[in-house]
């Protein structure tokens, strides 16, 4: 990894949120509200400092997506955006922009996908990334060239998330496994249903047994005690949407890495 150039991915929106819970509310002079606006250019900045990059690219969520077609009830809990953060949104983008750092927004796709299909790319070219985030999502991301920059407690306090930081956070699974663990358990953040019965000791478990969904429904008849199978049984279906809900694209149409555009000079 030491030679490779490297990328740095922002999540935006991820962060932005992060952000605005992080800090009490704030406000300039004239008024507007600035402590999500604030709180992110300080991750950003951090970032870009303990990261290095070569290069840096933005990436913002578009509204709704393909996973709100499949399922209508996809971020359904979610309360809607605060008022106060409407007008920081806009300033994030104009210090982004102010910064030279090109934003990448897909219509009926999350930003997820575009980290997801850029941090591919980056890698077939030999890059080195850094994804820096506030959602745990992106750990299935994580590989020998992929890292993800995770928040703390602090808005200033970030762990860098490895293979073997995910084994550690997750009991020994890696980050190939964290879909199907997210497809077992449900994610409520997203309203994601996942099955029914299925806790994440539970899942944890049959996933270190058995590897993945396919090897835990290959083994149904052994696996007990028999609430759990009949828990299995019942959220099959639940279960296979659920993956297709968390699962990260990474081949998004028409999405280029771009690596001149990004350039990042320190």
């Amino acid at each position: 990894m030491g030679d490779k150039k490297k990328l740095l991915l922002l999540d935006g929106h991820a962060l932005a949120y992060r952000a605005y819970h992080a800090i009490p509310p704030l406000t300039t002079p004239e008024g507007e509200p600035s402590n999500a606006t604030f709180g992110f250019a300080n991750i950003l900045l951090k970032a870009i400092a303990d990261v290095q990059p070569d290069y840096v690219i933005a990436t913002f969520d578009s509204g709704r997506t393909f996973r709100h077609e499949t399922y209508d009830q996809y971020k359904a809990t979610r309360a809607q955006t605060p008022d106060d953060l409407r007008p920081q949104l806009a300033r994030i983008y104009q210090l982004v922009d102010t910064l030279g750092i090109p934003v990448l927004v897909k219509e009926g796709y999350e930003a997820d996908d575009l980290l997801g299909t850029l941090a591919a790319q980056a890698s077939a070219q030999g890059l080195e990334t850094v994804i820096a985030t506030g959602d745990s999502d992106t750990f299935q991301l994580i590989s020998d060239d992929v890292r993800v920059l995770y928040p703390q407690r602090t808005v200033g306090d970030t762990k860098l998330y490895d293979r073997e930081a995910v084994r550690e956070r997750y009991h020994g699974l890696t980050p190939e496994q964290l879909v199907d663990y997210k497809a077992l358990v449900g994610d409520p953040s997203d309203n994601i249903p996942g099955v029914s019965g299925i806790g994440d000791k539970t899942a944890t478990k049959l996933l270190q047994q058995y590897g993945s969904l396919e090897g835990i429904y290959a083994h149904l008849d052994e696996i007990t005690p028999a609430r759990t199978r009949a828990a299995l049984e019942q959220g099959r279906q639940a279960a296979e949407m659920s993956r297709n809900l968390v699962r990260i694209v990474r081949e998004v149409p028409d999405v280029r890495l771009d690596t001149q555009s990004g350039t990042w000079g320190h």
